[in-house]
């Protein structure tokens, strides 16, 4: 990033005849100022209030030991901490996708608060990152980390995954950790007491047998065979269908969810915990007596909390939150969305995705983002310029977003290199259109 060189010297407006000692110039004068001297604590104190993005930008226009400091894993710790903690804006909340019928090598990503600010006639515009290698899904996020899963063929058959991270705002990528077979049931998240990232996956080897396996992402990256995941879909007690085998990590609990259900009964979650590695699984809020109207509801995450959607009676949803994490009696209700007619393609749950002040960012059984206003009752649908992404053969996003799959993620510092993996910051890079990229990637 150009930026404009600091003067030493400060032109000041002054009365001359006020200071005797003063050289007059043009009824001006000139005073040399030495810079202020700031502490280093000072300075990292003011680092860590700068959004990711900026800083990202920042790291290499400033001095050695800013960028030291910027690019230090203790720094991105206490940055993301703060974000969390303090000030979300910090980490601007993006949306990522893939085709998921098509091969692409392309990622899109726009903003979800641009989403959700921007007047109706402003569009979002949608930023490509182009890759190269095999085709690649988005398992999970964490922590402005992305886990891509990737295939290896062998005479055009799929022969194992391989899994990496991805940071989208600093650009760097980790080398490809081997699964050893396929995935199914997956999910990507943080263990927060141990300070490790990790990734599940029930693995299907060439043998045909699957294996409940967990990776330990670090500098020498292992993996260790845990309990048995299948025995609880296949417990008589509590057979069921899984509603996505992605597992929805849950920041501060250190959980993986998946959401189970039977027709015309109880729903529940599975979750994981990635510390003791062990399961545990609790109900969803209960429904009226009198709603014979049966539809899988959606999972989500709204302000940090477990979120769950229903349909119900056919004629609204309700959104609840789950404010004491594994304890189903502390479901809350949230709000009550009135059925729209533009909604009503077919029934189905909306799926939660952002909430920012009082209206709720949703994808809809339409296909397409909508924005719910929580304090009137209105619904709107945003504009999102898809046409930079790279995806010829699907509708822009504005129509529907049929075929591709959408990944929330937060920005922030976290580098693969900060936990001991080899990394790299070519292998995902943004799509090479400097036209899209001077309109939508600064915004």
């Amino acid at each position: 990033m150009r930026r404009d060189p600091i003067a030493d010297d400060v032109d000041v407006d002054v009365d001359v005849d006020a200071d005797a000692d003063a050289v007059p110039r043009k009824g001006k004068v000139v005073t040399t100022k030495p810079p202020p001297i700031l502490s280093d604590e000072l300075i990292e104190e003011i680092l860590l209030r700068i959004p990711a993005r900026s800083l990202v930008r920042l790291r290499n226009s400033v001095c050695r030991s800013w960028r030291t400091l910027i690019s230090s894993s203790q720094f991105a710790k206490d940055h993301l901490r703060r974000s969390m903690a303090v000030d979300p804006a910090l980490t601007h909340p993006r949306i990522a996708y893939y085709s998921e019928t098509y091969v692409y090598p392309t990622i899109g990503v726009f903003s979800v608060r641009s989403v959700m600010e921007n007047p109706p006639h402003e569009p979002t515009k949608v930023v490509p990152y182009d890759y190269e290698g095999s085709f690649r899904l988005i398992i999970g996020s964490c922590n402005g980390l992305l886990c891509l899963r990737d295939e290896e063929g062998q005479d055009g058959f799929i022969i194992s995954h391989r899994a990496m991270l991805w940071n989208p705002c600093t650009g760097f990528t980790s080398q490809p950790l081997e699964i050893g077979g396929l995935l199914s049931i997956c999910g990507f998240g943080y263990d927060h007491v141990n300070d490790k990232y990790k990734l599940f996956a029930l693995v299907k080897k060439k043998s045909g047998e699957s294996v409940s396996r967990m990776f330990t992402f670090g500098p020498n990256s292992t993996w260790r065979t845990i309990q048995d995941f299948s025995h609880k879909i296949r417990n008589r007690n509590y057979r069921g269908s899984m509603v996505d085998h992605v597992g929805l990590f849950v920041s501060g609990t250190g959980t993986l969810n998946w959401l189970f259900h039977r027709y015309l009964s109880f729903v529940w979650v599975l979750s994981l915990d990635l510390v003791k590695e062990t399961y545990n699984q609790f109900f969803l809020p209960g429904r009226d007596s009198d709603d014979d109207h049966w539809v899988a509801p959606q999972l989500g995450i709204l302000r940090d909390c477990l979120a769950v959607c229903y349909e119900t009676k056919k004629t609204h949803w309700t959104v609840w939150l789950m404010k004491d994490y594994g304890v189903p009696q502390s479901w809350t209700k949230l709000a009550i969305i009135p059925h729209h007619p533009l909604l009503d393609r077919r029934p189905s749950s909306l799926r939660p995705i952002y909430m920012l002040k009082n209206v709720l960012l949703v994808f809809s059984p339409c296909d397409k983002f909508v924005l719910c206003n929580l304090s009137d009752g209105s619904v709107d649908f945003p504009n999102i310029d898809s046409s930079s992404d790279d995806m010829p053969r699907h509708r822009p996003l504005t129509q529907r977003s049929y075929a591709r799959i959408f990944q929330l993620y937060h920005e922030s510092l976290v580098s693969p290199s900060h936990f001991g993996l080899p990394s790299c910051s070519s292998e995902m890079r943004l799509g090479l259109h400097m036209d899209r990229i001077i309109s939508a990637y600064l915004r």
